[in-house]
Parts: C-alpha cells; structure tokens; sequence
C-alpha cells in the first residue's frame, strides 16, 4: 500500500527486514554476531503495558539491562519496577536513572540505552518516536502511533529516517505475532478459500478506567497534568477507544485484506452509555469499503452492562475463518474444517513473541522493520473514526490531506489547556 508522505505524495512502503549495511546498527554493533554484551534498555510509560513489555524484554534476551526508566508520574514507575524486581540485578534501575515529568522521555534517551520501548499515552508517541530516530535508538513501538493526521506525518517523517540510519523499529500490533491467528491469516491472504467476500470484526468490552461522571479537576492541579493522568478519557492522548483499544480488530481487517488500501469509510458512532467528562466515544460502527465491492465492518463498543465479545469472522468464497486466539474454519454449510493446534515447542505468548524477534534481530545484525506497517495500521484506523466522527464518507486522500493537530507539542503539566468538544457528526470536519 502506499503511504502519502505530504499532501498527495506518496512513499512507496520499504523491503522486509534484511541485513544492516556495512556501516552497522547504531550503538550495539558490539552486542551483534552471537555475543553477550549488554544491551541497555529504556522505557518510557510505565503502567500496564508498559510494565508487560519490560518483562517480555528482559525475557526476550539472557543480557537485557533495564537501564532507565521514565514516566509521567512517579506512582505508577514504582510500581512497575518494584514488580520487576523479582527478576534480578538486570531489572533494577537505579534511583539517578528514573525520570518523570511530561519531558521525562528526553533524559532516558539521554541517558546511554540501545533500545526504547515506547508505552506511555499515545498522544506523545510522535514526539517520542522523533526523538528516538534522532539519538539513533532502536525502538518498540506499542500501538496506536499517532491521534491525528499531524500526528502521522510526523511518525512518517521519523520512519523515513529511521531507514536512513539503520534503526530496528517493532511495532506492538500484536496479533500478527500469535501463531494461530498468523496460521489463519496466511490461509486467507493466501487465497485457500477463494476470495474475501467480507469481514466483521467486534471488540465489544466494558469502560476502561473512565473517568467518574462528577470527575473535576483537583484544586491546584494543571489543566494537563489532570487529562494525562486520566489520559485514556481525552482525544488528544488517547485518539478514543476505536483508535486505542479496537485498532487490533481494524488492522485485522487490513490484514484479511493483505493490507491493500482502502477506498474510504462510511461510520456512525458518539457517547450514549458515559456521562463523564472526557471528550471520547463509546462505541463506533464502521464499515470500509474496499476494491471489487468487498466492504468490511468493524463494531467496538465500551458500554457497561451489555453483551461483550471479541470475534473476528473473514468470509471468503469457499469458508468463514473464525478468531483470534483459537482460530478454526466453517465451510460454506458450516462443517468444520480446520482448528488451530498450538505447535511442539512453538512460543504461544504474543507479546513475548513481539520482543523475541526484535532482539534476536539485533543479536544476528538484522533490521526490524515494522515502521511502514505501525504507520499503514494506524491510518487505517483513523479512517475508521473520523468517518464516524464527521458522519461523512471519509476517503484515503481525505485522511491524509487532513490538516488536524489535536493539540500543541509542547504543553506543561501546568498549563491551562481544553480539548476539543466531543466531535458531532454533520459538524465536526477534518480541518
């Protein structure tokens, strides 16, 4: 697929993975070719998924050092670290390497690491990307990377450069890393089943830490530093539950689709179960239209009190494949005729699977390079949103033609500052 790098450019996606050119791979040349020399790694946003891919990374490698560690807030870098604690001398930080404060990403980057794993609020993913590719650090990129069209630009931008210097980037789509639903996948793109017909895709799920309806701002507190603690309620860190949460159901879309692009969405969607001060969605309905009248549909809610699932259904000519997790296959009068079997000996855990191969990459001198896919996936997603948001028909070129920048790059935990109104579709456009 073609990623526009300006309005109406197009960048045309790089090859696999491959060896590094002569020159290396910036700062642990020393720790390639099968050795044991340490590689240091940072983190930057340290609450749950955070927490989750530390421990995948120091499992990933016998000689990862836990380096530097950054958050917004102290609290929740205490608690990831105390709960690491466990796994030895190579998962301690020192107190001189721990860093808060919205700017906290800039001294662990400056503090010597190889590698960076970036889990703090989407919003800031941009800024920290930009800043990893400038100190030449290879990096874990948990999804989504960018809330808005600026956003994605900038991302766009980072991954050209990244090219350019060497730089392995892992992407935290992490699905494409489960062996059964990459099984299933390989045998739809593969066209085992004939052609895809259609897809629906669910992630229909409770509230994640809402804010309370009656929820203000504590006295003497900034109006930023109250939304980042509360990040995942406003647009401008989060990008909304479709962007932050369902995005694994729409790049599985995509990838049903062999990641072709889309023509456009058509959406609905707004705030009916919540009452709480945040300015995002509970649930969205949208359908993407693609080549050969094939339309894909995607529902995501977080509503309490309702029927929740996660499924994924591909029909294609012959059969309808089923997942994720335990995947199988319904022919076309619904026998059975095919289950994922987890493999002898095969790593089950996703997320471990994520960091395996980006440090084995390192280890044998090879390129990760997830930066066109992260940058590909989150678009898509973002298609899907703002077609709901405007209650428009929302083309690709509309998606990156889009001037919208949710908010400024340089905010203080001090500063006074109000996120857009929750967008009303027919009212609100992209700028």
């Amino acid at each position: 697929m073609n990623i526009p790098t300006t309005r109406r450019q197009v960048l045309k996606t790089a090859t696999a993975a491959g060896t590094l050119a002569a020159m290396g791979m910036p700062h642990i040349a020393n720790a390639q070719a099968g050795n044991n020399d340490t590689i240091k790694v940072g983190i930057i946003g340290c609450g749950g998924r955070g927490s989750g891919a530390i421990v995948q990374a120091l499992k990933a490698d016998p000689n990862v050092k836990v380096w530097a560690a950054g958050d917004a807030f102290q609290a929740p870098m205490d608690r990831c670290l105390k709960n690491i604690a466990s796994l030895g001398e190579r998962a301690i930080v020192p107190p001189e390497r721990q860093f808060t404060g919205i700017d906290c990403y800039k001294e662990v980057m400056d503090s010597g690491i190889d590698v960076v794993l970036l889990t703090a609020a989407p919003g800031f993913r941009p800024r920290h990307i930009a800043a990893a590719v400038e100190k030449g650090i290879h990096m874990f990129v948990e999804k989504p990377m960018a809330v808005d069209p600026a956003g994605l630009r900038s991302v766009l931008e980072s991954v050209k450069k990244a090219k350019e210097k060497n730089l392995s980037i892992q992407h935290g789509f992490c699905w494409r890393f489960h062996p059964a639903v990459k099984e299933a996948y390989g045998k739809i793109t593969s066209g085992e089943y004939g052609r895809v017909k259609a897809v629906w895709g669910t992630y229909l799920a409770s509230p994640v830490r809402p804010l309370a309806n009656d929820a203000k701002k504590p006295e003497g507190m900034g109006d930023v530093e109250w939304q980042v603690a509360n990040w995942i309620n406003f647009d401008w860190l989060s990008g909304g539950a479709l962007l932050e949460q369902a995005i694994h159901t729409t790049d599985k879309v995509a990838w049903a689709m062999n990641d072709a692009q889309p023509i456009a969405a058509i959406g609905t969607g707004g705030k009916i179960g919540r009452t709480d001060p945040g300015n995002v969605y509970d649930h969205h309905n949208v359908a993407y239209e693609y080549a050969d009248d094939v339309f894909c549909h995607v529902s995501q809610r977080q509503i309490q009190g309702v029927h929740n699932e996660v499924i994924d259904r591909v029909t294609c000519e012959e059969a309808t494949v089923f997942g994720p997790g335990r995947c199988y296959a319904k022919d076309v009068a619904g026998k059975m005729i095919w289950r994922s079997k987890p493999k002898p000996g095969e790593v089950q855990d996703m997320y471990q699977v994520e960091h395996n191969e980006l440090f084995a990459a390192l280890r044998a001198g090879k390129r990760i390079d997830g930066g066109d896919h992260m940058i590909r996936s989150t678009a898509h997603c973002l298609l899907g949103a703002y077609a709901a948001q405007t209650g428009k028909k929302v083309t690709w070129d509309d998606l990156w033609g889009s001037e919208l920048d949710l908010a400024p790059d340089h905010l203080k935990f001090s500063d006074d500052f109000q996120p857009q109104s929750m967008p009303i579709p027919g009212q609100f456009t992209l700028a």
